[in-house]
């Protein structure tokens, strides 16, 4: 039977993975299930890493408690139904693949689990089992000495406090009046809300709301007494239900001084069936001051010393902070009490000169801020009143800083500094070496991420593929959002992309970008802060909410009709957080703007900043790369179409058709070459040819021949004139010339409906004719190729083409087309051709190129030429 329940939903992103962590470890705490947390945060981390980070999609976490055990369910919404075990005959595929590694654990740790798919997603569960207690004492102390016993007054007053599933006060008990002024009849149907002030945790996510929800919770908060004062009370909640089936909380409280009266043992403390602790054990003050077990990350280490450390000196706020690594600076890495702008990884600047972190070397009392106003900029605007710091050191080193806070001025005094500054001392080393392991484990991650960054981006010299790239390895990974800025030469930055974790914000920022003037082009290396996306869309959502409370002029209401207040707002959130401009520098040029954002109330890293800078060299590096290929691949791509002939001319009574095709990636011309061109009236010159070899040396040998072709033709020469004169010119090339062959010959249109042509067929694949009954013959004889001899002996050759002739002309790029030992030739080039009769001109050619790409398996590795002439019937 399920005895409690605790659900939460964590967002598709990776910081989601330490808050289900820290929920869950809460919520079995709370439960008493000390001696499974350890177990269960592991699962659950792993279970819900595949959720959010792999899968992508949002975790849905629900703890249920059992008599004797916790169920842990970890649900998502990527329906895959693959469970990666293997067998104990089939080892892993990858011995660093981690996929499946979350079930794997399952297997080991759990004593029971199982994955249930539906329609949506999956849920994958497990189930813990509570080792056997002896029954009676749940928890004892040892005895202590009378000095040493808490301090309470004569009458300790504990407050009974009941609120319904609304967190409405139904009951109020006569404690509750006294210790906090509010009679039975004024309090009794308001909401607990509206007097309590409740400290929210960073982190965890839980608030008063939630942790009314809960079936047991315990902790300080701050209730608000009938003269307005805030008094600081410790509580412990209870959810019960009464005998109708409606839950209702049961909260006891006593004063913050008190607490002793409520507050809970120790994790982890010793237990005996005589209810006396082990004695001779000396208790390590680390684990005093911190509690047991220790969190096990770093993050949660830094949040558990803070809470510990305000629950300490009843404080109503703590933060801690930590150097960053060129000690320049100190960020907050957690807090408590403060407003969430406050928190983590808001940095600090530190004093310069020796006497650097003089400030925060020695404990320090503040009793009240008011006096001295930005003595403490953190807690600026805040309410605090007054402040105890302490450092943290490791072997006479400043490390970092704790501080706890309070509402009223004068709270603090030296003696609560020493107690601070001891319980520092014991944790200092602690943190210091959670941080440094937490630092070698990102150096990793950036060599790792930086290390396929480069092979992803040099395995593209696309430009807009590579700024794809850079936009998606900076999201989610380094921020939430990025835009990339690029310049061209004597031009204003322009913005080319924009990416959102959330792809629903992208039209958003991009409006918001477009409204604000791009970021200057400093080449500063290094980081810098851009405020103008924050000011920009918090004022449209300004303006956009008064739009819609009827406040504005109409003019301005007609142009923002497409933008509500729920989207101003949404993308005002998304940018609201620090925004940064990294510069995109190549060989000594600013070619664009990486710029890097947080949503609201958030802020980057150090280490997040230095990985970013890192990317930007090399995606600058490929951003111009890939601009330096276009650049050049467009002359190419201009110089080769300037080698092929313009569009084909119209022959009065003939169809004409032609494909060709360049081989090797990016040649639009090559070795193989067609003409078609008028000579004067009532005559047309053709020619197909074939250079020796592909490619560009190949090809300027095409154009030398294409354009000789014309000018000898037009100039009155017969083809072995023409022929003759050609073969010359490409002996005079010298060691740049290649062989060639060529058919060259002249049509002319008879008024009968034939067609007359003369032909020099020099070394080439001889012309095919094909008549309509299907006979399929040679069309001239051949004769020697050009370029390697000088004195060439040529004849030109007379035939009529009848109507419903085919000519076929080739280059040998058809009729050589191989696979394996097998050649298409020219008998197999004739036998396609014998099938054609009746086709149009293009029909022919279209079906003869079939028959060349369906001969091998393989493409093609020689450039292919195909001119067909038919006369219609």
């Amino acid at each position: 039977m399920i005895t409690a329940r605790a659900a939460a939903s964590f967002e598709p992103v990776g910081r989601s993975v330490a808050f289900a962590r820290a929920f869950v470890r809460d919520t079995l705490h709370g439960w008493g299930f000390a001696d499974v947390v350890d177990d269960a945060v592991v699962l659950t981390s792993e279970l819900v890493t595949n959720a959010v980070v792999h899968a992508g999609t949002a975790a849905d976490v629900i703890c249920l408690r059992y008599e004797t055990a916790v169920r842990v369910e970890v649900s998502d919404h990527y329906p895959e139904r693959e469970i990666p075990i293997q067998s104990r005959s089939r080892q892993f595929r990858d011995a660093d693949n981690e996929g499946g590694r979350g079930l794997l654990l399952c297997g080991a740790l759990a004593s029971r689990w199982g994955v249930e798919y539906t329609a949506a997603g999956k849920n994958v569960w497990f189930q813990l089992d509570l080792p056997e207690r002896p029954a009676g004492t749940r928890a004892s102390g040892p005895v202590v000495p009378l000095d040493e016993l808490p301090v309470a007054d004569e009458r300790v007053r504990v407050a009974v406090v009941q609120a319904d599933g609304r967190a409405t006060i139904t009951r109020w008990n006569a404690d509750a009046a006294d210790l906090f002024g509010h009679a039975p009849e004024d309090i009794v149907g308001k909401s607990l809300a509206d007097i309590t002030a409740w400290p929210q945790t960073p982190g965890t996510g839980i608030g008063l709301a939630e942790a009314l929800q809960l079936s047991r919770w315990e902790g300080t908060y701050g209730l608000r007494a009938a003269d307005g004062r805030v008094l600081p009370v410790y509580g412990s909640h209870l959810r019960v239900r009464d005998s109708a089936g409606e839950p209702s909380t049961v909260c006891l409280l006593v004063r913050a001084e008190e607490r002793a009266v409520l507050q809970s043992p120790s994790r982890g403390a010793a237990h005996s069936d005589s209810g006396l602790a082990q004695r001779g054990k000396s208790s390590d003050a680390f684990e005093v001051f911190i509690g047991s077990p220790a969190p096990d990350d770093l993050d949660g280490l830094l949040q558990r010393t803070v809470e510990r450390a305000r629950d300490m000196l009843d404080g109503d706020a703590a933060y801690l902070l930590l150097a960053t690594d060129d000690e320049t600076e100190l960020e907050v890495r957690a807090s408590t009490g403060l407003p969430s702008a406050r928190q983590r990884f808001a940095r600090v600047p530190v004093e310069a000169g020796t006497g650097r972190y003089g400030s925060a070397r020695m404990p320090a009392v503040h009793e009240d801020l008011t006096a001295v106003p930005g003595a403490v900029p953190l807690l600026s605007g805040t309410g605090m009143r007054s402040v105890v710091t302490v450092p943290l050191k490791v072997e006479g080193r400043l490390t970092g800083s704790i501080g706890v806070a309070a509402e009223a001025p004068g709270r603090y005094s030296n003696q609560e500094a020493l107690r601070l500054q001891f319980a520092a001392d014991r944790i200092a080393l602690a943190v210091e070496s959670a941080r440094l392991t937490e630092l070698e484990r990102l150096r990793r991650g950036s060599l790792s991420f930086l290390v396929e960054a480069s092979d992803l981006l040099a395995g593209t010299l696309e430009r807009d593929q590579t700024l794809a790239l850079m936009a998606q390895m900076t999201v989610p990974t380094l921020a939430s959002w990025c835009a990339v800025y690029t310049i061209a030469e004597q031009s204003e930055p322009e913005l080319a992309f924009v990416l959102h974790e959330d792809e629903d914000r992208i039209d958003g920022i991009k409006a918001l970008l477009s409204q604000v003037r791009p970021p200057d082009p400093d080449p500063t290396p290094g980081a810098r802060v851009w405020t103008d996306p924050s000011d920009v869309a918090h004022s449209s959502a300004l303006r956009a909410s008064l739009r819609s409370l009827g406040v504005g002029s109409a003019a301005s209401a007609a142009t923002s009709r497409a933008s509500t207040p729920g989207i101003q707002l949404a993308t005002a959130a998304a940018v609201g957080g620090e925004t940064v401009v990294l510069p995109l520098v190549a060989r000594n040029r600013v070619i664009g703007m990486l710029t890097l954002g947080k949503p609201t109330d958030e802020r980057f890293r150090q280490e997040i900043l230095e990985l970013a800078e890192d990317l930007s060299r090399r995606a600058a590096l490929a951003l111009d790369n890939a601009r330096l290929y276009s650049e050049r691949t467009a002359i190419s791509q201009a110089l080769q179409r300037s080698l092929l002939p313009p569009e084909l001319p119209r022959v009065p009574g003939v169809e004409v058709e032609v494909v060709y095709r360049a081989a090797g990636e990016g040649n639009e011309v090559g070795g193989d070459f067609y003409d078609l061109f008028p000579i004067r009236d009532g005559c047309w010159g053709f020619a197909i040819g074939d250079v020796c070899g592909t490619g560009p040396e190949a090809a300027a040998v095409t154009g030398l021949a294409r354009h000789a072709l014309r000018l000898l033709a037009r100039e009155g020469f017969g083809g072995p004139a023409v022929l003759e004169r050609l073969n010359a010119a490409i002996l005079d090339e010298g060691a740049r010339s290649r062989f060639l062959t060529l058919l060259y010959g002249e049509l002319w249109p008879q008024q009968d409906g034939s067609a007359v042509l003369r032909m020099v067929c020099a070394g080439h694949p001889l012309p095919l004719r094909l008549r309509p009954d299907g006979t399929v013959e040679p069309a001239a004889e051949p004769q020697p190729l050009l370029g390697v001899m000088e004195d060439l002996d040529l004849f030109e050759q007379a035939m009529t083409l009848d109507p419903g002739d085919v000519l076929l002309c080739v280059t040998d790029g058809v009729t050589e087309r191989r696979e394996g030992s097998r050649m298409l030739g020219d008998d197999g080039l004739a036998d396609v051709l014998a099938t054609c009769t009746g086709l149009t001109a293009g029909a022919v050619a279209s079906r003869v190129q079939r028959a060349v790409e369906r001969f091998a398996s393989d493409a093609p590795s020689d450039d292919m030429a195909i001119l067909v002439m038919r006369v219609p019937k």
